[in-house]
């Protein structure tokens, strides 16, 4: 008997296992219907306006993104926004605000609803925090790619200002032999403003010149390494910031809901153009060539509206409550929210508050604070819209 009432036991508490086991799983597919219907808008989808409003994201965003990144480029030859005036140190710092703001405020929460949505399995995505997790393993090969690639031009940089040397060395000793006490050949070495050695010949006459002059690279240690620090930084931060572009093109290409589309068009113009504005700035302080500048620019001001163009092509089909779709965007973005905060905070925040860069009057430097402090408040306040 008492066999019996074990055995009877042990059967109601299978069924209730089963059955507790069932209603999660309906649960969680319910909460997954119910996500998967507030992404869709929610009573407000419309496709023909979430088109219409799509087009006009991709121009604003485009507008947006070229006036923001070509300012600083523009302005490199006008002392009023030229790198180093005050205007510029106040803009770049509200830039640098507006990009630490969008790794911590905007990125990170993108990444912990994404990959705490409903429609993933609890295991293991919500039983270990893997945004910021994934977040501080990117800052870190972030901190190894910016060490590896500044020793590189900085090897690259030596070696090209040896070449030099040795160039400079071997036509002065044929100029020795060859030149006529009437006809003095003097060989300077100097640096263009890009940081590239030049060698430059002069002929002066027997009453002007008795000798022969060689002279060393113009510029310290310390001028190469913020030339190179530049070209690392610029380059590195637009990895950052064309990788979250992606992600936010995608996510508002594929919205079907003009309740959901019409606030971020706003949000993301003004998101795109301070973000460019502070890659502008880099790029602008890198002194790349006009070619080589046009065309990062480009790469960033295109990004954005490409990714809305891809992500309304794939609307019809792209489920992006799937558990692909949202684990591929939570890395994604959780990578790109690591290069940001690295970026904003090393490269951007020390290197100019704490670097010595700050060397105009307090008036300025307290200016400088200010607009930090306002792009990281501002930025943040969009949170509510996007």
């Amino acid at each position: 008997m008492m066999i019996g009432v074990a055995g009877f036991s042990r059967h109601i508490g299978q069924l209730l296992s089963k059955s507790n086991g069932f209603i999660a799983a309906s649960l969680s597919a319910a909460s997954c219907a119910d996500e998967a219907e507030k992404a869709e808008g929610a009573g407000c989808r419309d496709d023909a306006a979430a088109l219409r409003l799509k087009w006009i994201a991709m121009a604003a965003i485009l507008v947006s993104g070229v006036m923001g990144v070509g300012l600083p480029l523009a302005g490199r030859k006008r002392r009023t926004v030229q790198t180093g005036s005050a205007v510029f140190v106040a803009a770049k710092a509200f830039a640098a605000g507006v990009i630490l703001a969008t790794g911590f405020v905007h990125m990170l929460h993108d990444v912990e609803h994404a990959l705490s949505n409903p429609c993933l399995p609890a295991g293991p995505w919500r039983r270990f925090p893997f945004p910021g997790f994934v977040a501080m393993l990117a800052a870190l090969a972030t901190l190894v790619l910016d060490v590896l690639v500044t020793r590189f031009y900085e090897t690259k940089h030596r070696a090209e200002v040896a070449r030099v040397k040795a160039d400079a060395a071997a036509a002065l000793a044929a100029a020795s032999t060859s030149a006529s006490d009437e006809d003095i050949t003097v060989v300077t070495v100097v640096e263009s403003e890009h940081k590239v050695p030049l060698l430059q010949a002069h002929s002066h006459s027997h009453a002007q010149s008795h000798g022969h002059e060689l002279m060393q690279p113009q510029g310290r240690e310390g001028e190469v390494s913020d030339h190179v620090r530049s070209v690392v930084v610029s380059q590195i931060l637009e990895m950052g910031i064309v990788s979250h572009s992606v992600i936010i093109g995608l996510s508002l290409g594929v919205s079907r809901s003009p309740c959901t589309i019409r606030p971020l068009v706003a949000a993301l113009s003004f998101h795109q153009f301070f973000e460019g504005f502070a890659l502008g700035g880099c790029i602008a302080q890198a002194q790349f060539k006009n070619l080589s500048a046009v065309m990062m620019a480009s790469f960033f001001a295109i990004t954005t509206p490409t990714g809305i163009a891809a992500g309304a092509g794939l609307s019809s089909f792209y489920n992006a409550n799937s558990p692909r779709a949202l684990v591929v965007e939570g890395i994604l973005d959780s990578v790109s929210a690591g290069i940001l905060i690295y970026m904003a905070l090393v490269d951007l925040i020390v290197a100019d508050f704490l670097g010595g860069k700050m060397t105009g009057s307090p008036r300025q430097q307290v200016m400088a604070y200010v607009a930090l402090f306002l792009g990281a408040l501002s930025m943040s306040s969009l949170a509510v819209w996007a």
